[in-house]
């Protein structure tokens, strides 16, 4: 709600199942940990360094990895986890994912499901911001 231009990642098997690191020592497998995606980005397993097998199993790779690891919000997190798996796959022919590079890809890169999934994202926020907007507004108007 506070950052909705971050927002959780997973990263889905070439069958669709998603894969996100969802807490500490947690990878949930197709039941993410803030409901179902309201954004994605559609990546391409053709460009992983070995397309046949790679894509499946550099998410397999990382997702073990990441079943062993503690969360940390700002450190080691969903965002990490899918680096990982796009590092361990050389997606693009890069080795160079990591979280803020993929947070701002999906920012301008990432499509919304629906309109439902847009207010889902951005409605909380902007009903947060209104509510502090409107305090700041008010104590400044009652004070001289």
């Amino acid at each position: 709600w506070i950052f909705p231009f971050i927002g959780h990642m997973g990263i889905a098997v070439s069958s669709g199942v998603i894969r996100d690191f969802a807490g500490p020592y947690y990878v949930s497998e197709d039941n993410m940990a803030f409901g179902k995606p309201t954004k994605y980005w559609r990546l391409k397993p053709t460009n992983a360094a070995n397309p046949n097998s790679g894509w499946d199993k550099a998410i397999a790779i990382a997702s073990e990895e990441y079943g062993h690891r503690m969360h940390n919000l700002c450190c080691d997190n969903c965002h990490s986890h899918v680096a990982m798996a796009l590092n361990l796959m050389e997606y693009n022919g890069s080795k160079n994912w990591n979280m803020v590079k993929l947070a701002f890809l999906m920012l301008v890169r990432g499509k919304y499901v629906s309109i439902g999934g847009f207010l889902k994202t951005w409605l909380p926020f902007l009903i947060l911001v209104s509510i502090i907007t409107t305090i700041i507004l008010c104590v400044k108007l009652i004070t001289p």
